[in-house]
């Protein structure tokens, strides 16, 4: 019930956010601008995009290091039926799916495999906070219609961005590096819970540390936050690009701002960020940089197809080779998220369970 609540609420979402972002639209001008964009941008926009997925693997190789050696083409295929099932199916699934995926494939923990996409997100968010302070610190005299109060909202966003993200940082490097005080931790609530869910928990948090491997080893954690900057460049250089194919004037610095509204938007969770993504872009460069409205939805739109487009089809063939439905993604996710554990799980489905 819980998850079909959360579904409908998903759906909703991406249904009034598109309806706010299309409101002052002009369908016919919108399509006569997406048939007269600059088709070499266009196809440069979509090579960004392919270079920050690939960027994606090579950090994920890194943070699996402390687990296991993983090749990339084992790594890419996770990603992308993690991607396309995230895309197509409500509640983030691919979140779950892509760890448990892998983790089978490589014979590695589940939960350890997990702990690095949870790393990954922090990753992410210290980067797009980092960017989005050198925009405000060094570039904010670019914005052409000067809407400082939505400068100055992002800012308060930027702090308590930054903010959690030392935190949860703070809280990872010592979760990593004090096992046995994670296990005292755990020893008090296990005092609170039956027998049956501590010893469940307790392997679960056990084999979740581990995943957190990297964290203890500064220079490869170093590594890895290094390669989420071109993840993130590469996605602000794709932006630009259908910017000015759109005949857009975004300078190449205010893609910075432009790419971090579209990362708060995809945050909104709806379905491949629909909604959210299209709203955010459309705010960067009509309300900061003053475009037309129908060059603007023209290019969101444009832009949102090639950053979850191509990796959907890509994702869904991968799984369709591999005999997985989209049931049974669905199944195996919330079987994931529910056990955390490779060994159970491997014994309780197989992958074409759900069909």
């Amino acid at each position: 019930m819980r998850d079909h609540v959360r579904t409908v609420i998903g759906l909703g979402l991406a249904v009034g956010l598109m309806a706010l972002f299309l409101r002052n639209a002009d369908f016919a001008s919108v399509w006569s601008e997406i048939r007269s964009a600059r088709f070499d941008l266009v196809c440069g926009s979509l090579l960004a995009i392919a270079l920050s997925y690939a960027f994606r693997v090579r950090r994920w190789q890194q943070l699996l290091g402390p687990i296991g050696q993983v090749g990339f083409l084992a790594a890419w295929r996770a990603t992308a039926i993690g991607f396309a099932t995230t895309a197509v199916l409500p509640g983030r699934l691919g979140e779950v799916l892509r760890p448990y995926l892998l983790a089978r494939g490589e014979q590695l923990s589940a939960s350890a495999v997990f702990a690095t996409i949870v790393l990954e997100r922090l990753l992410d968010l210290i980067v797009v906070v980092t960017l989005l302070g050198v925009f405000l610190l060094f570039f904010s005299g670019t914005v052409r219609a000067v809407d400082w109060p939505a400068l100055n909202a992002l800012r308060g966003v930027g702090l308590v961005a930054a903010a959690v993200a030392a935190a949860s940082l703070a809280l990872i490097v010592f979760a990593a590096r004090a096992p046995e005080r994670l296990r005292d931790v755990m020893g008090r609530v296990a005092g609170v819970l039956p027998v049956g869910v501590t010893g469940s928990a307790g392997r679960f948090f056990a084999k979740f540390s581990a995943g957190l491997g990297v964290a203890r080893e500064p220079g490869r954690l170093l590594v890895a936050l290094s390669w989420s900057l071109p993840v993130w460049l590469s996605v602000a250089l794709s932006a630009w690009c259908v910017c000015h194919a759109f005949d857009i004037p975004l300078p190449l610095s205010g893609s910075l701002l432009v790419m971090v509204l579209m990362v708060f938007g995809v945050a909104v969770p709806t379905p491949a960020g629909v909604g959210g993504f299209h709203a955010g872009f459309q705010a960067g460069v009509m309300g900061l940089y003053d475009a037309p409205v129908d060059a603007a939805v023209g290019a969101a739109l444009v832009t949102h197809a090639l950053s979850f487009g191509p990796i959907t089809v890509v994702g869904i063939v991968l799984m369709l080779r591999t005999g997985l439905t989209l049931k049974g993604a669905a199944t195996l996710a919330v079987d994931g998220a529910r056990m955390g554990d490779q060994e159970e799980l491997g014994s309780e489905r197989r992958i074409g369970e759900g069909e």
